[in-house]
């Protein structure tokens, strides 16, 4: 696996958020399965929250709902923060 002719990968740790790899890159999951990126950087989910694990699609950013003037948008902490329908 550790060929002297394959070139090293570059991975960048972004603090609080995915691993970004220099693709194309397989991931092997915990089952065995390998999930495959063509693309030229991928963000690999560190957190699990992703829907499309094992690449990162934000998940771990809170979320903000639009700012309502003078809220500052506030971040979004579930469905208690909705108003109910009258």
């Amino acid at each position: 696996m550790n060929s002297p002719d394959r070139a090293a990968r570059r991975v960048a740790l972004d603090p609080g958020g995915p691993v970004l790899v220099e693709g194309p890159v397989e991931v092997v999951l915990d089952d065995g399965t390998v999930a495959r990126s063509d693309r030229f950087t991928v963000a690999v989910c560190t957190c699990r929250r992703s829907r499309t694990y094992p690449w990162c699609d934000t998940s771990h950013r809170p979320r903000r709902r639009e700012a309502a003037p003078g809220d500052g948008g506030a971040p979004c902490t579930g469905p208690t923060d909705r108003e109910e329908p009258s």
